[in-house]
């Protein structure tokens, strides 16, 4: 199978390799849930899954297609609301603006490693859209929902998954959020 974007020698559907994603993942894939029809597991090399490294490797054409998730916490008194967040690699996500907003919070800030794998069962620095806890809110840039095709990591620093933006915005609990991304 051949990758519609990148020059990936090893893609095949998500589907197909169930063994090389996180439980989480693996798990949302095998249910084929909205998101989840068009997905595309490449195998890539672990050691260079940082973006910047990546795309040096697989092709600088990637950096407009490559998005970024990371996992905020918003704070309102005593209660914490986890999120996902999901913007374009070259963009940063507007955590003082956009997410505090959005989630109704007096504070938002990116959460912590450990919590951050530790709630998803994913890899720090290979965090996904797809699988994210039961009710977290995905928030994610108009520009990624718009996309032809984005870039997303597997759940774990080896391996990417690739899906339409549209797809993107399918995914359980995503909400396109305007700002969300803003430009270097």
């Amino acid at each position: 199978m051949r990758a519609p974007i990148g020059s990936f020698d090893n893609a095949l559907p998500a589907a197909d390799r169930l063994d090389l994603l996180p439980a989480p993942v693996a798990e949302a894939v095998k249910e084929g849930g909205p998101g989840t029809a068009e997905l595309i597991h490449v195998d890539t090399d672990p050691a260079i899954a940082d973006t910047a490294a990546f795309v040096a490797h697989y092709g600088e054409e990637l950096m407009e297609s490559s998005a970024n998730c990371v996992i905020v916490l918003g704070r309102r008194g005593a209660g914490t609301t986890p999120a996902a967040c999901l913007v374009l690699s070259r963009h940063r996500v507007d955590v003082n603006g956009a997410v505090r907003k959005h989630l109704g919070s007096r504070k938002a800030s990116f959460a912590p490693r450990e919590f951050a794998t530790g709630e998803t069962g994913m890899e720090y620095g290979g965090i996904t859209p797809v699988g994210l806890p039961a009710g977290w809110p995905l928030l994610v840039d108009p520009a990624v929902a718009d996309a032809p095709w984005v870039l997303v990591g597997s759940g774990a620093r080896r391996g990417k998954l690739i899906l339409p933006g549209r797809e993107v915005a399918a995914l359980p609990h995503a909400e396109t959020v305007p700002g969300l991304g803003l430009a270097p």
